[in-house]
């Protein structure tokens, strides 16, 4: 079965290298956006298309196997991870980031078998950055090896998180007391990149030391949380217990007590599940 799935993962890497020059060439472009949920959840031409380029190339060429893609699922699609070979699929992850021409836009996709990821790519494509990880193989950046920063002391690190507009009010004021929990421990500062998928390979790399996130979805996580463990990092539940890639929220951070003393400092709200259609 290894073998399988390495000819699954260098597939997938050449269709990701593609849709990345999709990307980086609609960048030049007038952007057409459109809003899904909200005046703030957006959706271009450019996510729907990447993202039936990226089916379309792995269907025929796996055809047996499942997919769970953002724009797919917000077409009406099923977002429900079977024991099948399934692939996970953000075509643009920043789309906000993108419309603006924000450089940290990325192409994230994450393969699971018997609902456990088994590789992740994430490819960052402005910065032409190639981060992929199969599991007990390592985490690579353009074909070098990564690894976190290992710290352990939360006052000398730096942390990711994402702000943004929430329909519950209380919802918005207890993500903005979990920034200020965060920063009065204090930490060295909080960074807010706008892709979960870059911020989580930014910890694999060592240059953030931690990541929190609640209101995300698979496709947001899947490449990325790969990328971590395989980097030597910790990916958990907000609550402090396992990681689960349906809940729709995570730490990742470069060593246990740094991702604990996270859990232990914010406070938690109800976001739902992705397979259970939580928004």
């Amino acid at each position: 079965m290894a073998d399988v799935w390495k000819e699954c993962t260098d597939y997938c890497v050449e269709v990701v290298k593609h849709a990345g020059q999709v990307i980086r060439e609609a960048l030049q472009k007038d952007i057409n956006v459109m809003e899904k949920s909200s005046p703030v959840d957006l959706v271009t031409e450019t996510d729907q298309r990447v993202e039936q380029l990226i089916i379309s190339s792995i269907k025929e060429k796996f055809p047996t196997h499942s997919f769970i893609g953002e724009e797919s699922v917000a077409a009406g699609a099923p977002s429900v991870l079977t024991d099948n070979p399934t692939w996970i699929i953000d075509p643009i992850d920043g789309t906000t980031n993108f419309v603006h021409r924000f450089p940290f836009v990325s192409v994230s996709v994450g393969f699971a078998v018997k609902q456990e990821i088994e590789f992740g790519i994430v490819y960052s494509c402005a910065e032409d950055k190639m981060y992929t990880a199969r599991r007990g193989g390592g985490a690579f950046c353009n074909g070098e090896p990564i690894n976190v920063s290992q710290q352990e002391d939360i006052s000398q690190s730096l942390v990711l998180t994402e702000m943004g507009f929430k329909k519950n009010p209380e919802h918005f004021k207890t993500m903005l007391r979990n920034i200020n929990a965060i920063l009065t421990i204090p930490v060295h500062g909080i960074r807010c990149p706008g892709s979960a998928a870059v911020n989580m390979c930014l910890v694999a790399c060592g240059s953030a030391d931690a990541y929190y996130h609640m209101g995300i979805h698979c496709w947001d996580m899947a490449g990325g949380a790969v990328i971590v463990t395989e980097a030597g990092g910790v990916v958990m539940d907000v609550s402090g217990g396992p990681f689960d890639l349906m809940s729709r929220r995570l730490i990742v951070a470069s060593s246990r007590k740094i991702a604990e003393r996270i859990s232990k400092e914010i406070k938690e709200f109800e976001v739902g599940r992705d397979d259970a259609g939580g928004q």
